[in-house]
């Protein structure tokens, strides 16, 4: 969820900062044109004064001219900036360079005759750093009330650009700071609003593999977060106590049950004393009577286990297997069953009791289906981060649909009632590992049988 919300958060506010960033660029491009066009107003205003008293004809104009010509050169010299004043036929009252002329066409031209009328130039086009424009400002020169000639000014705008691209830098410098910080604050901000999840998440997915004491830990982020978990809490709660009186109560039930059922049976021998030998009907009913026996027993233990904590322990399960096989090797010799065993020293973090009575479960069902002439072989491995013991049988198998309900409590393959059973032993096993972290799987055998995997943890669990 993180990877979803974080890039989000960044896309979010780095519009924000780019919608800050133009508007803001742009308005310092005009601000700097701005400023050079004010000063240009003003250099041409002060030409048009001089320019004033420059009048054909009259006594000391050639003089006045000269100062005119002057002056314009010193600005040129010390500006670089090209400036004339142009009487209305174009002529150059004075101009420096002194072949310099009125631009005939384009936005200079345009803005000439505009001076002629009498205004002043208006803002030119902006002129941006890439582009290599120059800025021209004109000035009309009126004498008693018209306009005699016309103050031209052509600026470079090299210094202009280098001073707009100067200014950009510096938005894209604060841009850049403000987007480390916007990471840094929409990583916060996530993990913040985020926390909660993950440990709800965390919660969530070791109640769903069976540790139902788990509970989430109290963790900042949101209000309506906080809530979500109390609200969960509250609900693992109630599942507990209902699934706590299940289970007291299937405990209960099979062991109160049992004295009735002992009682029961004991009649029966008594009754089958006074019987003719191998009357069909007493056997049946003892046979019946210990069937529902064992299934007393295996739902004491199925509620035992699913009730009990793990104890878990760093352990050699190559060597629980070997005492285990070593176990069962006599049963397997007397059925003429195959029992090979691949052992490896490989640890794990079970409890070495439940993890026992696990294996000898998936032992005992792979015996108890294995003809004679076939083999069950036991091999023990590790697999990254968890350690497998796989059992595999020689025995008819099971369909595909078969294997998905394989482990549910009391169910068995249409194939196999007549086979001793309840049908709760895989069950008691899933319960068994699952209470330390680890899981059962089943698949088809090669060429035929089952597999059986058990998965346990070779980490300790955390705290």
């Amino acid at each position: 969820m993180s990877s979803r919300l974080f890039p989000l958060l960044i896309v979010l506010m780095a519009g924000v900062l780019l919608a800050l960033g133009f508007p803001l660029a742009v308005r310092l491009a005009a601000a700097e044109q701005q400023k050079v066009v004010v000063d240009r107003i003003d250099d041409t205003a002060r030409v048009a004064a001089l320019a004033q008293f420059v009048t054909e004809g009259a006594s000391g104009t050639e003089e006045r001219r000269e100062l005119l010509a002057e002056e314009l050169d010193r600005y040129y010299d010390v500006y670089g900036i090209r400036v004339g004043v142009f009487y209305r036929d174009d002529d150059a009252m004075a101009s420096a360079p002194e072949n310099w002329r009125v631009p005939v066409d384009g936005q200079g031209r345009k803005s000439f005759r505009e001076a002629l009328l009498g205004r002043r130039s208006g803002d030119p086009e902006q002129v941006w750093p890439w582009q290599t424009g120059r800025l021209i400002v004109d000035s009309p020169v009126v004498r008693d009330g018209d306009v005699v000639a016309v103050v031209v000014t052509d600026s470079p705008t090299d210094q202009m650009r280098s001073r707009i691209i100067r200014g950009w830098l510096y938005i894209a410098a604060g841009e850049a700071l403000a987007m480390l910080v916007a990471v840094g604050l929409a990583v916060r901000l996530t993990g913040w609003v985020l926390r909660p999840v993950r440990v709800l998440d965390a919660a969530t997915h070791d109640i769903a593999t069976g540790r139902m004491n788990s509970r989430v830990a109290a963790a900042g982020g949101p209000p309506e977060l906080r809530r979500l978990a109390d609200s969960f809490n509250e609900m693992a709660d109630n599942v507990e106590d209902v699934l706590e009186q299940q289970r007291a109560f299937v405990a209960d039930a099979s062991h109160q049950l049992r004295n009735p059922l002992a009682a029961l049976l004991l009649r029966i021998e008594l009754l089958g004393l006074e019987l003719p030998d191998g009357n069909e009907e007493i056997a049946a009913v003892r046979t019946e009577g210990k069937r529902l026996a064992q299934v007393l027993d295996d739902l004491l233990g199925l509620a035992l286990a699913e009730h009990s904590a793990a104890d878990l322990r760093l352990t050699d399960i190559g060597e629980v297997a070997a005492e285990r096989v070593a176990a069962w090797r006599a049963l397997a010799e007397e059925k003429g069953v195959g029992l090979t065993e691949h052992r490896a020293a490989v640890t794990a973090w079970v409890d070495p009791i439940a993890f026992s009575s696990a294996l000898d479960a998936v032992m005992d069902n792979a015996l108890k289906f294995t003809p004679a002439g076939a083999e069950v072989t036991v091999t023990v491995a590790a697999e990254g981060a968890t350690s497998t013991i796989v059992v595999s049988d020689g025995g008819p198998g099971l369909t595909d649909d078969e294997i998905e309900r394989i482990g549910d409590r009391f169910w068995r393959s249409g194939r196999h009632q007549n086979i001793k059973g309840s049908g709760l032993g895989l069950s008691i096993t899933r319960a068994l590992l699952t209470a330390g972290g680890g899981s059962i799987s089943y698949a088809h055998g090669e060429p035929r049988g089952l597999r059986v995997t058990l998965r346990v943890p070779r980490s300790a669990p955390s705290p």
